[in-house]
């Protein structure tokens, strides 16, 4: 059992309370079925590389370390250095800009003790009612996001982080989250080559290690209905038509589009029998380890084809091997950072008007809490460039000058819907309007994609800051003031 576990990626992830104690015999576990990685959601940074460097030396073998650091690995560790997610860097049209943040992002993210980053996103945002991609993509055009992709995997690969083109073949036309409900695509196989897969052949071209599949059904390619992380027909098209010989991972396995009231084991055997090297994620590694065993012995798994996923897998973590005397950012780095932050804010309409020495913020959150960044970092930020910050519901008498109102419309995982609820529409205009009342201006700063500015039409001056991590809202703050 001990070598099919190298076929799972464990989770763990930091609790605010019990910090590590919390997931330990997790991490015990996991050790002891021998998996191939772990996937660490959270954690302070300095307690994330004191827990990689135990991992790394304890595993039995190479360990791919993975983490969600689309946007920098700040997105998930606090104290890591943030980058504007992928849509804000296309925005500005600097092919430069987008390899220095993937560059920073690997090497900030080995730092950490981790060497699989898991992106970029090559999904085209084709659909502005999608939920899941956004301002996570580079865009709609197709070849442009076949460029951008390729130059951050090259990029981040150039320092010996693994990348992973994500999610196969193309999440972006859907109208379903799959973290909710399994989407469908309806497009044939001629329309999927010339539009959504072109960015991962793009990866695929430019050497990309790993390639994640997506929990979406292409009935038109495959009858039956699968979704693409169980579909042989679809993982044979990657391997095949696009040429792909690296790493094949599932999306998570927590996920409910591969069925909430299915057997884990059994989805786990599904998946490799279909083709993927690699588990993410499954809730439970030694139920999964079990079942990957018990298939490997009555037939239905081909122990050959396994033994060279594994052999693809320790090639890999072996080319990404961790050392401890690794480079960290340099200052010069880390201040680019939140300088291109801070140039992908915009205004999207009107201008920033004064900001008071005492301003009050209206909180609008679109968000769910469980999946949310935290929102404080905005009026920290704000109090740390001097002004005294009151958050209330709705303009009081005793303020002056323009009233704020922060709006958080992201996409995150497992929210189910893109653009903003009628509800917080309905906070925003009632804001303005009880504003305007008593004279004073208003300023909607947007924390999402700058389209869904025009679901907020009562905001006659409205500023983009793309997202709602600590770096967006640092950089928000920062053009309100300076």
């Amino acid at each position: 059992m001990r070598e099919l576990g190298q076929h799972i990626i464990a989770a763990i992830g930091w609790d605010r309370d019990l910090a590590w104690a919390g997931t330990r015999d997790a991490i015990d576990e996991a050790l002891g079925l021998g998996v191939g990685g772990i996937l660490i959601h959270g954690g302070p940074r300095f307690e994330v590389a004191q827990l990689t460097r135990a991992l790394h030396a304890h595993s039995s073998v190479p360990l791919l370390v993975a983490a969600d650091i689309e946007r920098g690995a700040g997105e998930r560790f606090p104290g890591a250095v943030s980058l504007p997610p992928a849509g804000a860097l296309a925005a500005l049209g600097e092919v430069d800009a987008v390899r220095r943040a993937a560059r920073i992002a690997a090497r900030d993210a080995r730092e950490l003790g981790i060497n699989w980053a898991l992106g970029p996103v090559c999904d085209l945002d084709l659909d502005n009612g999608n939920p899941i991609v956004g301002a996570r993509g580079f865009g709609a055009d197709a070849a442009r996001v076949a460029e951008l992709s390729a130059e951050w995997i090259d990029a981040c690969q150039a320092e010996s982080v693994l990348a992973c083109a994500k999610h196969f073949p193309g999440h972006g036309r859907t109208s379903a989250d799959s973290h909710v409900s399994l989407p469908v695509l309806d497009e044939s196989l001629t329309e999927l080559l010339a539009s959504d897969l072109v960015p991962f052949q793009a990866a695929v071209d430019g050497g990309v290690a790993s390639v994640m599949t997506a929990h979406v059904a292409l009935p038109r390619v495959d009858r039956s209905g699968a979704p693409v992380t169980l579909s042989e027909p679809v993982i044979r098209l990657l391997r095949e038509e696009l040429g792909f010989e690296g790493l094949v991972v599932s999306d998570a396995f927590e996920m409910r589009a591969l069925g909430a009231a299915a057997d884990e084991g059994e989805i786990a055997v599904r998946a490799l029998a279909a083709g993927c090297d690699l588990l993410l994620a499954p809730v439970s590694p030694a139920r999964v380890a079990q079942a990957i065993t018990d298939a490997v012995a009555d037939g239905r798994l081909d122990g050959e084809r396994l033994a060279a996923a594994r052999a693809r897998r320790d090639w890999w973590a072996t080319w990404a091997r961790w050392l401890p005397d690794v480079r960290g950012l340099t200052l010069d780095e880390r201040t680019w950072a939140k300088q291109v932050s801070d140039r992908v804010v915009r205004v999207v309409r009107g201008r920033v008007p004064w900001l008071p020495p005492a301003c009050e913020v209206v909180v609008v959150d679109d968000d769910p809490a469980s999946a949310a960044p935290s929102r404080w970092p905005f009026i920290a930020a704000l109090e740390a460039l001097g002004r005294r910050v009151a958050v209330v519901p709705g303009a009081t008498e005793q303020g002056e000058g323009a009233l704020v109102i922060a709006v958080f419309a992201d996409v995150l995982p497992g929210k189910g819907h893109a653009g903003i609820t009628p509800q917080s529409r309905l906070t925003v205009r009632l804001a303005v309007q009880a504003a305007r009342a008593m004279r004073r201006d208003t300023l909607v700063v947007l924390f999402g994609h700058p389209r869904l500015a025009n679901e907020l039409p009562d905001a006659a001056h409205l500023l983009c800051a793309w997202a709602g991590d600590r770096g967006m809202q640092e950089a928000a703050a920062r053009a309100l003031v300076t």
